[in-house]
């Protein structure tokens, strides 16, 4: 059976998906862009700004869900510069103590509402 989780601690969908699913004790989060929570808006600011927003997100639905960050198996980050890259994985890093979990990092042409970074994961 699966489990939908959802926030409003988070940002709301922009398509036709949820937030996350939970199945058999494992959490799939939905890619999560910038946007704030309270306001609806897009998180104005550089892409530090940005991936610190996509992370609380990502917190907070981890949160409904009864975990946290040390759930967090693997995460998928869509970036739209890969110069980016080392300030992207500098907030990233803050969010997980210890051991990180497995993860890809891509170059895209584009991302929904053209924000500079998406981030998914699978918790469990």
């Amino acid at each position: 059976m699966k489990e939908i989780i959802k926030t409003d601690k988070a940002a709301q969908p922009v398509g036709p998906y949820n937030q996350a699913i939970k199945v058999n004790g494992i959490l799939y989060v939905s890619g999560q862009i910038p946007l704030d929570p309270k306001t609806g808006e897009l998180v104005q600011g550089d892409v530090q700004e940005q991936t610190r927003m996509v992370m609380k997100n990502i917190g907070a639905i981890l949160e409904a869900a009864g975990m946290d960050f040390t759930h967090v198996i693997k995460c998928s980050i869509f970036i739209s510069d890969m110069h980016d890259f080392p300030k992207i994985n500098e907030v990233y890093a803050s969010y997980f103590e210890g051991e990180p979990p497995a993860r890809e990092t891509v170059q895209v042409g584009a991302l929904p509402k053209f924000v500079d970074v998406e981030i998914s994961c699978i918790a469990g």
